[in-house]
């Protein structure tokens, strides 16, 4: 029996020729990762219970200040500084102000094969590039952070098999949108969530990125598409090589098949208070919105900045509404400046944010009040995620949300001259 991408990577890490689902393992990372939502939790564990002296490889030890930037109180300022002292001690990779770590690693790391843990859940993002990304709490961290490895229970393989193509109004958000809609928000429970079909040849680095961040969201452990030319042009225009460009064997097992045709996808927007709860825009009826926001690490790309500053262009946003944008990195900031993006957005009246979680994590910027809705490109609608526990938080593509801040109300993008 032949392996899967996952299967192949996870045999790598842990030294077989070969694994099956089920199989409890241990593995070899390659790099591990933390933010600040969490990082102050795991420097505790490590120093005053498992009192360790180091880290298994400082280089492939990251630390990444993006979810409170810059610091919202006291109680945040001694978070980081906590972090900034540890990555001092221990020589680690530090980042600040550079934006969100996900997009951070991508950018800076992440190659085919890898084997990546992080203690945030949609690490899974780094499936676009070919890696095998997973999220992991304190506890684990702090033990691979020490070791260098980690037990993990091989999982099984849903395949999606995607061909088609993208219509006006239709981006890789609506896809992974309509995908959890359909199986539900536990429908891929401990699976590794594989994407593939004719569609692939014509996704872009960032769409692939875009399905595997959310893959969390439907309960999986993690995300992967097939590497390809793509992916060895965009690494290697990084500065780094290449390592393994695996694929599934044709005679893999899958547990399930499911199978989607771009052609018939339409916008698609998640209705409070969970991320399954999606139907279409054109089902959506008449949505009122306070608050409308571009960015986080599954939408705030430079693609989806362009698809955003198309529809805004020489346009006003409502006046009683905000529109906040936040790009997920340094270098998509300034990939948008240079693109002109930012003026256009700034013209429309929109507020342009730094680099950073921003209104996804809902934990310093852009927060909504009582009563309030907020459409966003964000990972999560959870009751409260955004601010008050009785506000309303929509999720849609970058596109649906630019539209959404022209009109004031969820408006279907095809509907935008």
């Amino acid at each position: 029996m032949g392996m899967t991408i996952g299967e192949k990577i996870l045999a790598r890490a842990s030294g077989k020729e070969s694994v099956k689902p089920g199989e409890i393992i241990n593995a070899r990372v390659d790099l591990c990762m933390t933010n600040d939502a969490t990082t102050h939790i795991s420097i505790d564990i490590f120093e005053k219970q498992l009192k360790a002296e180091k880290v298994f490889d400082p280089k492939k030890v990251v630390f990444i200040i993006d979810h409170n930037v810059p610091s919202e109180s006291a109680k945040t300022a001694e978070v980081h500084k906590k972090m900034r002292n540890f990555s001092q001690n221990y020589n680690l990779p530090f980042y600040e102000g550079a934006g969100i770590c996900h997009q951070i690693m991508v950018e800076d790391y992440i190659v085919p094969g890898q084997l990546i843990i992080a203690a945030d859940s949609h690490t899974c993002s780094y499936g676009g590039l070919g890696a095998f990304g997973t999220g992991v709490g304190c506890t684990d961290f702090t033990s691979v952070m020490n070791r260098g490895e980690l037990w993990l229970m091989v999982p099984e393989t849903f395949k999606f098999i995607i061909e088609g193509d993208f219509k006006i109004g239709t981006y890789a958000r609506d896809l992974i949108l309509k995908i959890i809609g359909d199986i539900g928000a536990n429908g891929a429970n401990y699976k590794i969530m594989e994407f593939s079909g004719s569609a692939f040849k014509k996704l872009t680095i960032d769409d692939r990125i875009v399905l595997c961040n959310m893959a969390v969201e439907a309960g999986a452990k993690s995300g992967l598409v097939e590497p390809d030319e793509l992916v060895v042009e965009y690494v290697r225009s990084m500065g780094r090589q290449m390592m393994n460009l695996y694929k599934s064997d044709n005679d893999a097992h899958f547990e399930k098949i499911y199978r989607y045709n771009l052609d018939e996808l339409e916008p698609m927007v998640a209705k409070p208070h969970l991320v399954d709860n999606v139907v279409p825009v054109t089902e959506i009826g008449e949505v009122k919105v306070d608050q409308c926001f571009i960015g986080s690490c599954n939408n705030g790309r430079i693609e989806e900045l362009r698809v955003a500053a198309q529809i805004l262009k020489g346009k006003k946003i409502n006046p009683f509404v905000k529109l906040l944008i936040s790009p997920a990195s340094k270098r998509t900031f300034l990939e948008a400046l240079e693109e002109g993006l930012i003026d256009i957005f700034i013209d429309s009246g929109a507020i342009t944010l730094n680099p950073n979680c921003s209104v996804c994590w809902g934990g310093c910027q852009g927060v909504i009040g009582e009563g309030e809705t907020l459409i966003s490109t964000g990972t999560r609608n959870f009751k409260g995620r955004a601010g008050h526990a009785d506000s309303n938080v929509y999720l849609a593509s970058a596109a649906t949300v630019a539209a959404s801040a022209l009109t004031g109300k969820i408006t279907d993008p095809r509907r935008i001259d």
